[in-house]
C-alpha cells in the first residue's frame, strides 16, 4: 500500500497532481487545502513529498491516491470518511479549509461552519458532529494549517483588493477598507467569491442602513 510519495512535480491539473518516482507517474488527488500551497510551484522543476491515503472501495473500485503536505492531515481525512455516506471522493472535495477549523466546528457543534464546505448539506453535517464530536481535540490544535490559512488569507486579501482596484475603479485605500469590514464582519470567507459577497453584502448595507428593520 502506497503511503508516502516524494518525487518530480510533471502535471497540476485542477484537482490533482501528477508525481514522478521511480520511473512511475502517480495520480494523485489533492483536496483544496492541499491544493493552494501548490500555487507558484513549476511542472517538471519542483520536487514534491506528499503523505498518501490509498483508498479502493466497492463503489470506487479504481484505486485512488489522495495527497496531504502532513501525516496529520491524512489521519484527519481518514476519521472523516469513516462518517456514514462520507466516501473518500466527497471527503477530499470538503476539505476546503484547514484542518483545525474544521476540527473545532465540530467539537463546537457548529453546523453553519460545517455546512460551508464544499458537498456538505445541514444533515451530513449534522452527521459528522454526531459521530465525531468529542474526538477531533486533536486536530483543533494544529498549527501548521493555521500558517497556511493565513497564507491563504493574505493571498484572497490581496486578489480581491486588486480587482476592486483595477476592474471596478475603487481606490486602494476604499478597497482596503471595503475587505477590512468584510473580514470583522465574517472572518471565516476563505476564498476570493465568499470576500466578494460579503464585501457586496456590506456595501448594500451602507446603501440601505434602514434595510430588514421595520419601523415602528
Amino acid at each position: 500500500m502506497i503511503r508516502f510519495i516524494k518525487g518530480q512535480l510533471m502535471k497540476i491539473e485542477d484537482d490533482r497532481v501528477v508525481v514522478m518516482t521511480g520511473g512511475v507517474g502517480y495520480e494523485i488527488l489533492l483536496p483544496e487545502i492541499v491544493r493552494k500551497t501548490y500555487q507558484g510551484k513549476k511542472e517538471g522543476e519542483d520536487t514534491v513529498e506528499l503523505f498518501i491515503s490509498f483508498q479502493q472501495t466497492a463503489q470506487q473500485p479504481k484505486p485512488v491516491l489522495i495527497g496531504f503536505n502532513s501525516e496529520i492531515e491524512r489521519e484527519f481525512f481518514e476519521r472523516l470518511i469513516q462518517v456514514k455516506n462520507i466516501g473518500p471522493v466527497m471527503a477530499t472535495r470538503a476539505m476546503t479549509v484547514p484542518v483545525s477549523m474544521i476540527a473545532s466546528a465540530i467539537e463546537e457543534r457548529d453546523v453553519a461552519t460545517v455546512k460551508k464546505l464544499k458537498g456538505i448539506g445541514t444533515r451530513k453535517a449534522e452527521m459528522i458532529i454526531s459521530e465525531l464530536h468529542g474526538k477531533m481535540g486533536k486536530y483543533a490544535l494544529i498549527r501548521e494549517d493555521e500558517r497556511q490559512f493565513v497564507e491563504t488569507f493574505a493571498d484572497v486579501r490581496k486578489q480581491v483588493e486588486d480587482v476592486l482596484v483595477k476592474q471596478l475603479g475603487h481606490s486602494r485605500p476604499e478597497a482596503a477598507k471595503m475587505v477590512a469590514e468584510a473580514y470583522t464582519r465574517n472572518p471565516r470567507v476563505s476564498t476570493p467569491e465568499e470576500l466578494f459577497e460579503e464585501v457586496y453584502r456590506g456595501q448594500k448595507e451602507v446603501s440601505n442602513p434602514d434595510s430588514g428593520n421595520e419601523s415602528l
